[in-house]
């Protein structure tokens, strides 16, 4: 199992239509791809000194092949969609993550 992670730093002037946008269209979008199981949405817990708000939001996936095909037949127009609304008021970046074990 892997879990490819995205980390984004919003400004406080989009943070509820941004939050709004990310659970009530943006995930849904995400999961209905039928790439990932699952979607956990977290906020950091830190003060960032560039001001905002920073969350996680980790989508879990059965495979890294999986994972391959969402970056090529998906990841181009969900990244254009946020950034079409959010370009200038967000920061994000990506991680993948695989799945060791859980306890």
């Amino acid at each position: 199992m892997y879990i490819y992670n995205v980390t984004t730093n919003i400004e406080d002037s989009a943070h509820e239509q941004w939050l709004s946008w990310m659970q009530n269209t943006h995930i849904p979008e995400m999961l209905a791809t039928g790439k990932f199981t699952k979607a956990k949405m977290c906020r950091v817990m830190v003060e960032e000194q560039m001001g905002g708000t920073t969350y996680s939001v980790q989508y879990t996936t059965d495979s890294k092949e999986t994972l391959k095909k969402y970056y090529t037949e998906d990841a181009p127009a969900m990244r254009q969609n946020g950034l079409k609304l959010f370009a200038d008021k967000m920061v994000a970046f990506r991680t993948e993550l695989e799945i060791i074990g859980e306890f």
